[in-house]
């Protein structure tokens, strides 16, 4: 019996040493929810300072605009995306720092590099499309980009982490597809996509593995 109990606890010593050696598990779900909450904020400081309190970028939204506001409030909206962003990742890098710290392993592995080109690649793509998408004024699909190319990098880096990774990615290209079909409803589905997903994401990382 006692071979037996042995028997089992090594295999899953070795489990756990090749999942540790193959996966980046030092992510947080404290990220995610900030990440949530942030872009919650970022929709929430559109909503009331840019878009004088309209949700949806309606024909009739865009006729009551100025032609010569129209310029301002565009970098007024990717400012406050890209001031998210920066929040985002900030918290996911101090977060995942810290797991790492307390399980006493280094941040800085080769799966560790891996997942971040993996990751990268895709952001780096969706940022240069989306800079064409404003240079040439179809900015009504900004969003949609956004979340489509934020769900393809987490789709391409959720191999070398948590599994929960690659199904927010899946999610957040749905989210970003439905609103390349409904761009008017844009910032709804930035606050569910990067928002809502994120913070159920969160709570579900930190529940199970925290």
């Amino acid at each position: 019996m006692n071979s037996k109990t042995e028997y089992f606890e090594d295999l899953k010593t070795i489990r756990k040493v090749m999942e540790e050696s193959s996966r980046f598990l030092s992510l947080s779900g404290l990220s995610g929810i900030f990440a949530g909450l942030s872009a919650l904020a970022g929709a929430l400081f559109a909503f009331l300072g840019i878009l004088n309190g309209h949700l949806l970028f309606s024909g009739e939204f865009i006729n009551s605009i100025l032609p010569e506001e129209i310029p301002l409030m565009k970098m007024q909206l990717i400012v406050t995306a890209v001031v998210v962003l920066i929040l985002a990742v900030s918290a996911s890098v101090f977060f995942s720092f810290r797991t790492a710290a307390k399980k006493g392993v280094t941040i800085w592995t080769p799966v560790s590099r891996r997942l971040l080109v993996n990751l990268i690649i895709p952001l780096i793509t969706g940022g240069i499309f989306i800079s064409i998408l404003f240079i040439r004024g179809d900015w009504m699909i900004i969003i949609a980009a956004m979340l489509i190319f934020y769900g393809l990098a987490l789709v391409n880096a959720g191999k070398f982490t948590y599994s929960e990774v690659f199904y927010l990615g899946i999610l957040q290209i749905i989210t970003g597809l439905l609103s390349a079909i409904f761009p008017v409803y844009g910032l709804l589905f930035w606050c569910f996509g990067f928002g809502i997903l994120h913070i159920g994401y969160g709570l579900l990382m930190f529940r199970k593995y925290q």
